[in-house]
């Protein structure tokens, strides 16, 4: 891995990786129970022309748990705080699963610091917002995914740690949904095109919903495509930079 720093604003701390150098800059947000190591192969197809920042967020992977578990806006405010401190150009913001949540945040509270937008299995789908429902997907994309990312996901998890009840009821409890509008950089939704945690119609609703979004689905793939086989979703992301 490359070497790390820490960034604290409020209290929080972000463990921030870069990579590569140049534009355009790649800033990637992991999802619950998640961290940046299980990004490695994005940033491998990444980072040959451009700067990849992947980060931890607080509780997770290696970042320090704060004294109160963050909401979502929260988050966004402490990741927008790191770009405007140490990045000082509009940035590519990608956020996978509850990472999309928090980057979408971002977008919509600190428009300056982004330049465009990806969202990558995007939740909370509101026909699921509850705990068990939203388990049951995940379960049920789990139960075909690769054993590489279920033993990835497994120890995440276990790092994120015994206040991954709190940070559920923290995603749970942001509207995606009224943040929409209020986003006006280019956006793509990205999802693998058999996710059932994000689902085909609640990623077209939110594409309906946005002033500048598309829609791009990976074949074959479910919700962790950032993570299993990254090529495809790589190219994706460098296709929609290159003609926004």
């Amino acid at each position: 891995m490359a070497p790390t720093h820490d960034f604290t604003f409020a209290g929080a701390t972000l463990v921030v990786e870069r990579r590569g150098v140049g534009e355009p800059v790649f800033v990637v947000i992991h999802g619950i129970g998640m961290g940046r190591g299980v990004f490695g192969d994005l940033t491998a197809h990444l980072d040959d022309d451009a700067q990849v920042i992947a980060v931890d967020l607080p509780g997770y992977g290696e970042a320090p748990e704060p004294r109160r578990v963050l909401t979502m806006e929260r988050t966004a405010d402490l990741v927008a705080a790191f770009l405007d401190a140490h990045v000082r150009t509009p940035a590519v913001v990608i956020g996978h699963s509850m990472g999309a949540q928090i980057a979408l945040e971002v977008a919509a509270r600190h428009p300056e610091t982004v330049a465009a937008l990806v969202l990558v299995g995007p939740t909370i789908d509101p026909a699921a917002r509850s705990a068990p429902r939203q388990i049951s997907r995940l379960l049920r994309d789990l139960a075909v995914e690769s054993p590489r990312v279920i033993a990835l996901g497994a120890r995440e998890y276990v790092r994120a740690g015994p206040r991954l009840r709190a940070k559920f009821r923290a995603m749970l409890a942001h509207r995606p949904e009224d943040v929409l509008p209020r986003v006006s950089a280019p956006t793509l939704v990205l999802r693998g095109e058999d996710d059932v945690v994000a689902p085909r119609a609640w990623c077209e609703s939110i594409v309906a919903a946005m002033p500048d979004a598309r829609l791009a689905e990976v074949a074959g793939h479910g919700h962790e495509t950032m993570i299993r086989d990254a090529a495809p979703a790589a190219a994706l992301i460098a296709e929609f930079v290159r003609g926004r």
